[in-house]
């Protein structure tokens, strides 16, 4: 499966108006979120506290029928790609989407909080060549090698619904589902490559940006409410020993649990596909529609601990020293 859909197929997204984000200190105080060559870097934004997100649907980048944002068959045309900072060193990446008709529209990357304040620090084109719904997948690359409940290693595209896989804190679990996405390996969605050795991993653990990683701090760090913690890969970034690779395709393959399970990729601990309601908005349209339609009504809790970001990833050391992995 990838996530080329045909052009009868609809995909859909969730947005917020442009007009939902406002300045509310800097050189545009009082105005909404604007195109590329209007806003200031430097600005800060906030997002109304009523505001709900869109449901934009789309067939070949038009609006299609149902859609809560734009007129069938009006065009979309992605701007832009902005990044911001929260308070606390956490980064808030939307997509700007021009909608003929209807003006503009946000796509968030990452989660997007109503009690932030953010600072807009970058303008980037839009990734040529991705389609507005091409979204990350919580997944690995082909190719990781996964944990089995019996502790032999099997390629993650060799998994097959009904294997038991050993996870970490429910022993061996059958596996329910595996979705796979092929995807242009540019900006949001290029693969984040964590090389061998680096967190104890046997061989280089090749993941989606926005995949967790779980980490044990033996010394909590203060500020760190949890020894357990789950870390964006992208967040590991360090240009040397984790890198972000650009170029070409991806293949990515999603695990998904009767629950939310930390498994283990390459010999160390990462988490499984989370299905909500949230998550299932954020992956490409085919794998969401496969995923709600064989298990409608699922919605799985987090694993316990705490998602490390802005600030709380300044106090650990996630290449050594304070964790266990």
């Amino acid at each position: 499966m990838t996530v080329e859909a045909p052009p009868s197929t609809p995909q859909s997204c969730q947005v917020f108006p442009a007009e939902a984000l406002y300045v509310v200190q800097g050189v545009a105080q009082g105005d909404s979120l604007a195109g590329p060559d209007e806003v200031c870097p430097g600005d800060i934004y906030a997002l109304e506290a009523a505001v709900k997100p869109l449901r934009l649907r789309l067939v070949a980048n038009r609006v299609a029928p149902g859609s809560e944002f734009g007129n069938p068959g009006a065009a979309t045309t992605m701007l832009a790609r902005y990044t911001l900072m929260d308070d606390e060193g956490g980064r808030l990446e939307l997509m700007v989407i021009g909608v003929e008709g209807a003006g503009l529209c946000v796509l968030p990357l990452s989660p997007v909080s109503r009690a932030m304040e953010y600072t807009l620090v970058k303008v980037e084109p839009a990734p040529e060549a991705a389609a507005v719904t091409d979204l990350l997948c919580i997944s690995f690359a082909r190719g990781t090698m996964i944990t089995m409940a019996d502790g032999s290693q099997r390629a993650i595209e060799t998994l097959t619904p009904g294997l038991r896989v050993l996870t970490r804190d429910h022993g061996p679990q059958p596996v329910q589902f595996m979705g796979q996405a092929t995807l242009r390996a540019v900006g949001a969605f290029a693969p984040v490559v964590i090389t061998s050795g680096t967190m104890g991993n046997a061989g280089d653990l090749i993941v989606s940006q926005h995949h967790r990683m779980f980490l044990y701090l033996r010394n909590r760090a203060p500020g760190v409410p949890t020894a357990e913690l789950l870390v964006q890969a992208r967040h590991l970034v360090d240009g040397e020993q984790v890198f972000i690779r650009e170029g070409g395709f991806v293949d990515y393959f999603s695990i998904v649990f009767p629950r939310h399970e930390i498994i283990y990729a390459e010999g160390i601990p990462a988490e499984s596909l989370m299905v909500t309601e949230a998550v299932l908005n954020r992956l490409p349209a085919d794998l969401a529609h496969e995923v709600k339609t064989r298990f409608p009504g699922l919605s799985q809790n987090q694993h316990f601990g705490t998602e490390a970001q802005g600030a709380m990833l300044d106090r650990i050391k996630p290449f050594g020293g304070g964790t266990n992995r």
